[in-house]
């Protein structure tokens, strides 16, 4: 709510003193330059035509970039520098009186320093630059991670991108039957092989013959 207020009354104060000042320059400009400078003259102003167009551009552009909130801080010095100048060098010319100048001169100094508020074209120019950093400093940083995580663990594999899956991923992993081929082989083996014969031993894989018994000596 404060920062509100401030704003508010910032863009017043600038509104009532660059109309002010763009509106005196604007009756120079309708005036003429000679006629202007004439009135320098008689005030007794030291170089009458050059002070008459100098303090003429000054107002209209001054009081036009501080109605925007352009610069503020340069165009509130230049117009509180124009300001002091015509009080010292010459009265200031009507329909703006002595006790005017000054309270516009120190109003002009109060908004350089003060600032131009948010609403303002300077608080647009700010934001957009401050965006434009932030956003800078983001991808610095983002890259500065990877290279720091790509330091910290060379050997370990990129992360998987969800959206462009590897192909092992992609197959089919369903379980299969197990070939049986290999239990087809010894069916056969065991097929082929002959049966051993009665009496017959197997030892060490190999089939043995039975022992033959002695017949006893024919008297």
């Amino acid at each position: 709510m404060k920062q509100a207020l401030r704003d508010l009354a910032a863009l017043v104060a600038r509104v009532g003193v660059g109309g002010i000042f763009f509106a005196n320059g604007w009756t120079k400009l309708e005036d003429g330059l000679k006629a202007t400078g004439a009135k320098f003259l008689h005030q007794g102003a030291p170089a009458p035509g050059a002070w008459a167009t100098v303090t003429m551009l000054t107002e209209l552009i001054g009081g036009a970039l501080l109605i925007a909130g352009l610069a503020v801080s340069i165009t509130g010095l230049i117009l509180f520098a124009e300001a002091l100048a015509v009080f010292l060098v010459a009265p200031p010319l009507n329909p703006i009186s002595m006790n005017e100048l000054i309270l516009l001169g120190a109003a002009s100094l109060l908004l350089a320093v003060v600032g131009a508020g948010r609403v303002s074209v300077d608080h647009m120019v700010v934001i957009r630059r401050r965006e434009s950093e932030a956003a800078n400093e983001f991808a610095a940083d983002t890259e500065a991670d990877r290279v720091i995580a790509a330091l910290r663990e060379p050997d370990k594999p990129p992360a998987p991108d969800p959206e462009n899956p590897p192909a092992s991923a992609t197959e089919d992993t369903a379980p299969h039957p197990r070939p049986r081929t290999q239990s087809k082989d010894k069916d056969a083996t065991a097929a082929e092989s002959p049966a051993p014969a009665p009496g017959d031993t197997l030892v060490a894989g190999r089939k043995k013959p039975a022992a033959r018994t002695r017949r006893p000596a024919a008297d």
